[in-house]
């Protein structure tokens, strides 16, 4: 579904991505994972076509540089990290945002039945049906963050990017958000690619993970294979297998 060859992009003509080679296919979930500044979210960004970039990239075989913003659109979803509130709109008009690029009205904007019926299932998703009339601004930051990823969900597209999509979300919804993406995966010509600095939801949610570091791909396997390499631990310059073991130990001590 998507190919990246030999891409290279950045800020300002320094590259933060450099000669990034990947494919992601029908069904798949791909994380990403890696320390701060490695690249991860500027990556995200070059595949919606946010950033100017230098290499090949295809969605369904077409080249994203002969396709315009409203195509990629509706193929892709992002959802960022950080998120601006500018209107006061309610729970369930903010989701119908996700909308837009199907409703057949756009001069008059009319969302039809369809569109209504999606927008409540996302809600329904996402644990927002009772707060559909609120307005935003008057929102915890963990529901708004649900709101984002209802509105996500509500553009209907083949694949998802995720940009630390967990924060503000309570246990809860961490554990429900990732389930659900898994399930979502799985039907239709869909997939996921998403960056986590939790690497148990990455490990819980990832058919496959890539380890990023200064812009480039360091590894890329399922998760057992990056986990025991011993790769880890020279990436996040700790032991990370140690402090996981560690933790799960204490957890365990907890539970007696």
């Amino acid at each position: 579904m998507l190919t990246l060859k030999n891409v290279s992009a950045g800020h300002g003509g320094v590259d933060v991505v450099k000669n990034i080679s990947l494919q992601v296919n029908s069904n798949e979930n791909l994380l990403i994972i890696g320390p701060n500044g490695c690249g991860k979210t500027t990556l995200l960004k070059t595949i919606v076509k946010l950033l100017p970039f230098r290499g090949e990239m295809e969605i369904d075989g077409k080249s994203v540089r002969k396709m315009k913003h409203g195509d990629i659109s509706r193929k892709i979803a992002m959802l960022s990290q950080s998120f601006g509130i500018y209107f006061s709109y309610t729970v369930f008009d903010t989701v119908m945002m996700g909308r837009y690029l199907h409703v057949k009205d756009k001069l008059l904007g009319i969302p039809s039945d369809e569109d209504r019926e999606c927008v409540t299932r996302c809600l329904e998703v996402l644990d927002l049906v009772s707060e559909k009339d609120r307005e935003i601004t008057t929102l915890s930051g963990g529901q708004l963050q649900r709101v984002f990823l209802a509105r996500t969900l509500a553009q209907d597209p083949q694949i998802i990017l995720l940009d630390e999509p967990t924060n503000h979300l309570d246990l809860k919804y961490q554990f429900e958000l990732v389930e659900y993406l898994k399930g979502w995966s799985r039907h239709g010509n869909r997939a996921v690619v998403g960056v986590l600095h939790d690497l148990n939801l990455a490990l819980r949610l990832g058919d496959s993970i890539m380890v990023m570091k200064d812009g480039e791909i360091q590894a890329r396997g399922k998760p057992c294979d990056i986990v025991s390499s011993g790769l880890l631990a020279g990436v996040y310059e700790m032991d990370v297998a140690g402090y996981m073991a560690e933790s799960l130990q204490m957890w365990e001590s907890l539970k007696q």
